[in-house]
């Protein structure tokens, strides 16, 4: 959001705020507090109404592909070992993630500032993130541009911009948009996801005995490889960082009651790591669909999504069939690709915050998540998918299992404090603990991706990022006995702390707009409150309030801390 520093010289009209920010940039209708915490006055949906737009989001058929492409490369018997392990291992790591993002009304970005990263130090993993929806915005739009291919003849690379700018409208307009897309297009995602499965199992049902000895198009063979399950699972791997699209919706979770909880649990956990428990289905129902069609289609067409679902359905619905699966393909890559450009504008606009002091307002880096994606797109990178999403998985385990291991292990320990603290006031610029752990796992894992190791460091490299990342990240929180976490105090200590309501509201010093407590933080240049969006773009104050504590005034008594 650009801010810019309006001054108003008229008397009458009072003393003008230090800042005020561009028109879109203040409007939190499409804002959806992109750099900030949610607060409690936004959260007005229900949990099941934010579970439910959270997992109409991963309606996409990239799984499908990457499920084909992994048993077509690795057989069948290694692939199904890689796709389960891959889900079990994003599974548990976005238990403890998706919790705190819901509980404490943070997207991903903010989480990894206050779970070892420190203020830069997430700036990687927000470049990181944005790579990860401009990846798959890419991939799914190529998917997207496949189906009008075949449905109407249009050049791909036409089709390619329509993918991208059809999107626009509904991310402009923030949650409301896409949570209405998502309940809408529900009821046809749902009939195309299940009619295939019907048809096959009437008109093939030998298809699941054939499927399971299939030895590949590679002559990886039926029986199982310790190399090549371990070069599956890399792939699946890659797709570990939705985790942090599932928070962009996760942080409007409302406060957990006494009457809400059950349902909230249910939907925290549905919503989060059990999107993956879908994913790995749809994995392997890409993988079963493909089988069927190579023999019509061939290994090429196989491996797009559009092609074995026409053949699925074709003894069914004969010649509506090709407008039947286009139409499913493309309602499904909408609901995907919506996701990935939200949320990529949410991961642009964090990174460059922080770089610039600037902030235009989230709506402005849809169109550079865009580019980036149509860019890809246009390059064909649909033909390199396995040897693209095994090299990116590296990197997001590392950042993600970092991630987790200071939710689960040290905060329970005492080394990371027992909340989440994003705010740049009480943040030092880098944490050790989850940066340094995350970055010395990527750099071996991916020297080992690269074959400097051998064939199965090669093959295993991913688990070298997830275990170097899971031991690492304690065990530097320990060394440093946790003092990179907090360059100073909270009087007030986040959304979690005993004191009557923290949804009460104080004005910024800087912008004069009020702020819920968990979003202020004291300020010794301002001697006030500063909301957290103003302290980020402060270019000029030197950070005193890290070097000078005792001169910062106290909003309110130190309340009493309730622990995870």
């Amino acid at each position: 959001m650009t801010d810019t520093a309006t001054r108003d010289t008229s008397a009458a009209a009072g003393p003008p705020p230090q800042r005020s920010y561009a028109k879109m940039a203040a409007d939190e209708s499409r804002e959806d507090y992109s750099l900030r915490y949610a607060p409690h006055s936004f959260r007005r949906w229900s949990p099941t109404m934010v579970a439910s737009t959270a997992l109409g989001g991963i309606a996409y058929l990239a799984d499908f592909a990457i499920g084909a492409s992994i048993v077509f490369t690795y057989g069948f018997t290694s692939g199904l070992a890689s796709i389960l392990c891959a889900a079990t291992i994003i599974f548990v790591t976005g238990i403890p993630i998706a919790r705190a993002c819901a509980k404490y009304g943070l997207d991903m970005d903010l989480v990894t500032r206050g779970a070892g990263f420190g203020y830069f130090g997430s700036t990687l993993t927000s470049l990181i993130y944005a790579s990860f929806t401009f990846i798959f915005f890419a991939l799914e739009g190529s998917i997207m541009a496949q189906a009008m291919h075949q449905a109407v003849g249009l050049p791909v690379e036409i089709g390619y911009l329509i993918t991208t700018l059809i999107v626009i409208p509904i991310v402009f307009r923030g949650m409301g948009a896409l949570a209405k897309v998502q309940a809408w297009t529900q009821p046809i995602w749902l009939v195309g996801m299940v009619l295939p499965f019907v048809v096959l199992a009437f008109e093939a049902p030998d298809a699941w005995g054939a499927f399971a000895s299939f030895g590949g198009t590679e002559g990886a063979g039926s029986g199982f490889s310790w190399v090549a399950f371990g070069l599956g699972t890399g792939v699946a791997l890659s797709l570990i960082a939705q985790i942090g699209e599932q928070a962009d919706y996760l942080r409007f979770m409302p406060a957990k009651t006494e009457q809400n909880k059950r349902r909230w649990n249910l939907a925290v956990l549905a919503a989060g790591p059990g999107w993956v428990v879908i994913g790995a289905a749809k994995q392997l129902g890409g993988a079963l669909l493909a089988f069927v069609a190579l023999e019509a289609v061939g290994k090429t067409h196989a491996l797009e999504p559009i092609a074995p679902q026409i053949e699925a359905l074709k003894p069914w619905l004969g010649s509506f069939a090709l407008p039947a699966a286009a139409l499913f393909v493309i309602v499904s890559q909408i609901k995907i690709n919506v996701t990935n450009a939200y949320s990529g504008s949410l991961s642009w606009s964090n990174f460059f915050s922080r770089i610039t002091h600037k902030h235009p307002g989230r709506v402005w880096y849809i169109f550079l998540n865009l580019a980036i994606a149509l860019t890809l797109m246009e390059m064909n990178m649909f033909a390199a998918l396995n040897k693209l999403l095994g090299f990116y998985s590296n990197v997001g385990i590392a950042w993600i299992v970092a991630v987790a291991a200071d939710l689960v292990i040290n905060k329970r320990m005492g080394w990371s404090p027992p909340y989440i603290e994003f705010k740049r006031a009480y943040l030092y610029a880098v944490n050790p603990a989850g940066f340094g752990s995350m970055v010395i796992a990527s750099v071996v894992s991916i020297l080992a991706f690269f074959g400097l190791f051998g064939r199965y460091a090669e093959a295993f490299s991913t688990f070298v990022a997830a275990g170097l990342a899971v031991v690492l990240c304690p065990l530097i929180a320990w060394a440093t006995k946790g003092k990179y976490y907090l360059a100073r105090p909270n009087p007030v200590n986040g959304p979690h702390v005993e004191v009557p309501d923290v949804t009460a509201t104080h004005a910024c010093a800087v912008c004069e707009t009020e702020y819920e407590l968990p979003d202020i933080a004291d300020c010794p240049v301002q001697s006030g409150p500063i909301c957290s969006l103003c302290c980020s773009l402060d270019a000029e104050c030197g950070d005193v309030c890290r070097t000078s504590p005792s001169s910062v005034p106290v909003l309110m008594p130190m309340p009493t801390v309730r622990a995870e």
